[in-house]
């Protein structure tokens, strides 16, 4: 039958499960970690170039050792077409500045109280902080093809600034909030190939000068500009749970509700996820929260499909969903070391764009990294077939996460019993509540395709 294939039957659960499945045959040699990495990234590097980034990170950053492996990284970032804004902050070289002079200083809501001595320290810092990254950025990539080259930076007077005034009976005196971005300039300097520079500094019609929070510079100028990504450079461990573990992902909505709920957030961090939000409310898509310690962390965030710190998207990073035509190389890809291996029966192309309606897949970011496909055996039965996952994806539940919902996908269209056939990997479906059975119990259509030289185990499972 049409609709059936040829022997659909093949499941890979070895890509799903632990250490208790069952050894695979030999593999080729794989190669090098730096060769796989750079195969990896390369569709990155294509989907990157031309793209507008901003980039904030705070004046510790400027303090550390280590900045200069950060301009580095940032350089590159430059050399490979990516059309970067960066905003840094001034902090810590204030708080220096006001304490020689021996200044008081006021913070109400995490906002400084600007008086005409701090912002005399204000501008003193946000200049020396500017001229320093200029200084790093003209060295190019030091010890590399790449020293000596050319690297033009852009800063000026294209943030528009207005003062935050008396809130609360709170005067705020030269404090102040981004008022607009002159986005035609910026926009023509990235067209040149210029790095942008922003300091935390704002200017009036009237010729005044506010001090502003990085935050409000980043998020103003990545709206402004319609900025693809925005990467905050956070100085602490990051966004972590209950548990003290990182949290990979954030949607919309979630980072709602942890900005929301009674926990308690570092002040940083919850200026960052205020941020973001906003960020995501206005179509900035994705928000990454990096953490600044970590040596590459902003290759790693980049240029890897999980990153190292906390991503806030303002649509779906991963989702399961029905497979398309345009979804025949992604499955592929995923599925060919299994059929190599003798899990799968091989599909071709052709096979596979016909039966494409009957694929479901698991989408990350533009990659498939699951896939099953459920053939209607008749009017109360179905096969389950083709279940597979990415390596880099294993034992992680998605493989249950996937079997789940194509077993309610399933109930929804009035199926009764599922069938699976399997060759190396029979356990992973009986822990799921698939009981083994003869290849008489298929339906008699499909038990007429049944391939006794492949003597595949059959199994079925009762659904509620």
């Amino acid at each position: 039958m049409a609709h059936f294939g040829a022997q659909p039957e093949g499941t890979g659960p070895l890509a799903l499960t632990g250490p208790s499945m069952p050894s695979t045959p030999a593999t080729p040699p794989q190669p090098p970690a730096f060769v796989r990495w750079f195969r990896d990234s390369a569709p990155y590097i294509n989907a990157f170039r031309g793209r507008t980034f901003v980039v904030m990170f705070g004046g510790e950053a400027v303090q550390d050792a280590q900045f200069a492996g950060l301009i580095h990284d940032l350089a590159l970032l430059n050399s490979l077409g990516i059309r970067l804004v960066l905003v840094h902050g001034a902090r810590p070289q204030i708080e220096s500045r006001l304490k020689t002079r021996g200044a008081d200083m006021h913070y109400v809501n995490g906002l400084r109280i600007t008086d005409d001595e701090a912002l005399a320290c204000v501008k003193e810092a946000a200049g020396s902080v500017r001229v320093e990254i200029e200084a790093l950025l003209s060295m190019g990539l030091a010890n590399s093809p790449m020293a000596g080259a050319c690297i033009r930076i852009a800063s000026g007077n294209a943030v528009i600034a207005r003062p935050l005034g008396v809130h609360e009976g709170v005067d705020y005196q030269h404090t102040g909030e981004v008022r607009r971005i002159d986005s035609e300039a910026l926009c023509a300097q990235l067209d040149q190939g210029s790095v942008v520079l922003l300091s935390p500094i704002g200017y009036s019609p009237t010729g005044e000068v506010f001090n502003l929070s990085a935050e409000d510079v980043a998020s103003s100028a990545a709206i402004a500009l319609r900025a693809d990504k925005v990467l905050y450079l956070v100085e602490g461990p990051g966004l972590r749970d209950s548990r003290k573990r990182l949290t990979r992902e954030l949607s919309l909505a979630e980072a709602e509700q942890v900005l929301a709920s009674r926990r308690k957030l570092p002040e940083e961090m919850q200026r960052v996820l205020g941020s973001a939000v906003n960020l995501c409310r206005h179509e900035v898509k994705r928000v990454h929260l990096v953490p600044r310690h970590v040596d590459g962390a902003l290759l790693q965030e980049l240029f890897t499909r999980d990153g190292i710190g906390t991503l806030i998207s303002a649509d779906r990073y991963e989702g399961t969903r029905r497979a398309s035509i345009d979804d025949v190389a992604g499955i592929l890809e995923l599925i060919a070391p299994l059929e190599a291996a003798g899990l799968l029966v091989r599909r071709s192309r052709e096979r596979l764009e016909m039966e494409i309606e009957r694929f479901t897949v698991v989408e990350r970011d533009g990659m498939i990294i699951a896939c099953a496909a459920l053939y209607p055996l008749d009017d109360t039965a179905a096969e389950l077939a083709c279940l597979a996952v990415h390596p880099d994806y294993r034992d992680q539940g998605r493989g249950d996460a996937l079997l789940q919902y194509l077993e309610q996908s399933a109930v929804d269209t009035g199926i009764r019993r599922l069938f699976v056939l399997s060759t190396q990997t029979s356990h992973w479906f009986r822990e799921r509540g698939f009981a083994p059975a003869a290849p008489k119990a298929l339906p008699a259509r499909r038990q007429a395709m049944y391939n006794y030289r492949r003597n595949s185990k059959v199994f079925v499972k009762a659904l509620d």
